[in-house]
């Protein structure tokens, strides 16, 4: 079993100043929080792995494609495998939880 409090988490990641930090890593699920300060630009390109966003905290907008929408707290957003996909607007520091299935980078060429 792994076990972790997003309080520590969110804390060690303000320490390293990083915003991705990866937490968990086995071969079928990598799961990380990824920070973007107010104002800030997102700069992800498209992965080769699906991704879940769950929004802990902030507000901004995400364009998945073709469309986009406003997230804050509670927000969950699916980003299929290598499409083009960004956070814009942040209103605030918006504090994401990622999921990516299988592990990030695992299907990387």
């Amino acid at each position: 079993m792994h076990a972790y409090e997003l309080a520590e988490l969110l804390a060690k990641q303000a320490q390293s100043g990083e915003r991705w930090s990866e937490f968990l890593r086995v071969p079928a699920l990598s799961v990380g929080v990824y920070i973007l300060a107010a104002g800030s630009s997102d700069p992800q390109q498209p992965h080769t792995e699906d991704e879940v966003y769950y929004i802990v905290s902030g507000h901004a907008k995400i364009r998945v494609a073709e469309q986009q929408q406003p997230v804050g707290p509670g927000s969950i957003v699916y980003v299929a495998k290598g499409v083009e996909h960004r956070f814009f607007d942040m209103e605030e520091q918006l504090t994401v939880l990622v999921f990516f299935a299988p592990a990030e980078g695992s299907l990387a060429k």
